[in-house]
C-alpha cells in the first residue's frame, strides 16, 4: 500500500475533525445531491486508490452530521475520544477477526482486558461474561437469549436442541417506558414482542415495583423482566434495588438494559442511581454512546456465564478452539467473524483513565442541567423530566397554550446551530436534548441553550 494514500486518508480525517467544532451541525445538503455526487455508472476499470478517497471524500463531506462535535444532542450520541480513533485505524490496518482465539490471539487478550476493565468500571461482577457487540440492540438480543437459555433450562428444555416448538411458555415483562430494542430482542429469538407484559411506570418512566409484583403473580413458568437504567427521554432509573428481590425471589431472570445509564456507576453523584443493579443477572451497555469510541461498539455482560456461552457459541471441526484460559469472542457474541471491538475500547479506558471517564460523565451532566436551568426561564418552555443525567425533555407552547415543540424543532434543525430531535412523552410531542459527547463544555451549553431559546421566540413569539 502506497505510504502516499495514507498519508492524504489522515489528512483528509485530520480536517474534517479540525472542523467539527465549528461546522454547522447537520448539513444543508438533500439525498438526491449526494446520490449524484456519489454515483455514476459502475466503474468498469481499476482508479487509482488515492483518487477515490479524495473523490469520497470531498463528496460525502456535504453530508456529514458533526456527530462528534460538541453542539450534537439527538440521540444518545457520543463522539469518538482521541486514543479511540487511533485504535480504530490501527484495528482496520491490523484487520483481525475477532472470532477466535486462533484468529488472533492480540484481539482476544485485548478484549480479555477491556472486559474485566468495563467490569470494574460498571461495578458488576468480575466473573461477568463479556460479548464485544454492535449496540444495544444486539446486546438486549444476546443477553434475552442467554436469559431464554437458562429459564428454559430450570424447566427442563434443551432450546438449542429442540427450539421453542412445545417448550414451556416464557413471560416477558417490562415497563411501560421500555426501549425499542427490547420489542426487538423478543422478536429476534422468536418470544415475540406481543407477549410482553407491560407494568406501569411513573410520571418520569420509572417502573413501579407493586405493578411488577402484580404481574409477576399473575406469571407462572420461565419469567424474564426486563429493567431499565437510563430512560431514553428523561434519563430516569427504574428503582431496581426494589424490582431485583421480587425478581429472584419469584425464580426469574433480571435483565437491566443500561445503555447509556450504567456509566453513572463511574461518578460518586450519580451511582446512587444503581443500587441493586449489579445483582441482576445481565446488562446491556453502549460504548459509542457515553465511553465516546467510534461506532459500532455495544457490550453485552451475563452474570452466568454458562448460559451465556450456551446461547452463542458454534462448533464445528473446522473452527480450531484454544484451552479453557484463552478467550474465544465468538462465544458470547451471534457472529464468528468479526472485526476487533475492542481495540478502541480498550485504547479509550486506558486513555482516558477511570478519573477522566469521571469528569467526562460528571460533565456532560452537568452540561444537561446548565440547558435545563436555561430553558426553564424562558416563558413558553417547560422541562418535562427531573434532570438526573444527560437528557434534558422539553416542550414548547405558544402564548395561546398550543404546542409548538414540532415547528420549535425544525426551526433548530435550520439554524443548525445545535441539534436536538423530537419524541413524544404524555401522548404530546417534545424535544429530547442528549448531552453524550466528550467535547461538550459549559459554553456549548449556553450557547445551545440560547440557540434554542431564540428558535422558539422566533417560531412563537410572545404577545
Amino acid at each position: 500500500m502506497p505510504d502516499s494514500l495514507l498519508s492524504r486518508t489522515r489528512e483528509l480525517a485530520e480536517n474534517f475533525l479540525a472542523s467539527v467544532d465549528s461546522r454547522p451541525v447537520f448539513p444543508t445538503t438533500t439525498f438526491p445531491e449526494l446520490v449524484r455526487a456519489l454515483g455514476g455508472p459502475l466503474p468498469e476499470e481499476p482508479q487509482d486508490p488515492q483518487s477515490v478517497i479524495e473523490r469520497l471524500a470531498a463528496a460525502a463531506d456535504p453530508g456529514l452530521v458533526a456527530t462528534p462535535g460538541p453542539r450534537y444532542f439527538g440521540f444518545v450520541t457520543g463522539g469518538s475520544v482521541p486514543a479511540a480513533i487511533a485504535a480504530e485505524w490501527l484495528t482496520a490496518a491490523w484487520d483481525q477477526n475477532a472470532g477466535l482465539h486462533v484468529l488472533s490471539p492480540a484481539a482476544a487478550a485485548i478484549e480479555h482486558v477491556a472486559a474485566g476493565w468495563l467490569l470494574e468500571l460498571l461495578g458488576l461482577p468480575p466473573s461477568a461474561s463479556v460479548g464485544f457487540v454492535t449496540g444495544a440492540t444486539v446486546a438486549n438480543t444476546t443477553a434475552l437469549a442467554a436469559a431464554r437459555h437458562e429459564v428454559l433450562r430450570r424447566a427442563g428444555w434443551d432450546v438449542e436442541a429442540h427450539g421453542l416448538q412445545g417448550a414451556p411458555r416464557i413471560t416477558v415483562i417490562a415497563g411501560q417506558q421500555a426501549h425499542a430494542s427490547i420489542r426487538n430482542a423478543t422478536r429476534f429469538i422468536g418470544l415475540g414482542s406481543a407477549g410482553i407484559v407491560y407494568v406501569n411506570s411513573d410520571d418520569q418512566g420509572r417502573m413501579i415495583p407493586a405493578s411488577l409484583e402484580r404481574a409477576l403473580g399473575a406469571a407462572s413458568g420461565p419469567t424474564i423482566v426486563c429493567a431499565q437504567s437510563g430512560n431514553v427521554n428523561t434519563g430516569a432509573f427504574d428503582p431496581v434495588h426494589l424490582i431485583e428481590p421480587l425478581v429472584h425471589a419469584h425464580g426469574g431472570w433480571l435483565h437491566v438494559d443500561g445503555a447509556f445509564g450504567l456509566w453513572a456507576a463511574v461518578s460518586t453523584s450519580l451511582v446512587h442511581h444503581l443500587r441493586g443493579v449489579a445483582a441482576a443477572d445481565s446488562w446491556t451497555v453502549d460504548g459509542h454512546k457515553w465511553l465516546n469510541v467510534p461506532y459500532d461498539s455495544g457490550f453485552v455482560i451475563v452474570a452466568h456465564p454458562a448460559a451465556h456461552r450456551a446461547a452463542m457459541s458454534q462448533t464445528a471441526e473446522y473452527l480450531l478452539r484454544g484451552g479453557e484460559e484463552e478467550r474465544e469472542g465468538q462465544d458470547w457474541t451471534p457472529e464468528a467473524s468479526r472485526r476487533a471491538r475492542g481495540n478502541p475500547v480498550y485504547a479509550a479506558i486506558k486513555s482516558l483513565g477511570r478519573r477522566g471517564i469521571t469528569e467526562m460523565i460528571d460533565r456532560c451532566c452537568a452540561c444537561a442541567r446548565t440547558i435545563a436551568d436555561t430553558l426553564e426561564g424562558e416563558a413558553g418552555i417547560e422541562v418535562l423530566n427531573e434532570v438526573v443525567l444527560n437528557q434534558v425533555l422539553v416542550r414548547f407552547r405558544s402564548s395561546s397554550g398550543e404546542n409548538v415543540t414540532p415547528r420549535v424543532a425544525l426551526r433548530i434543525q435550520q439554524d443548525r446551530i445545535c441539534w436536538a430531535g423530537g419524541t413524544q412523552w404524555g401522548g404530546e410531542a417534545a424535544l429530547r436534548i442528549s448531552v453524550s459527547g466528550w467535547k461538550t463544555t459549559e459554553e456549548d451549553a449556553r450557547l445551545s441553550a440560547m440557540a434554542i431559546i431564540a428558535a422558539h421566540r422566533v417560531t412563537s413569539p410572545r404577545a
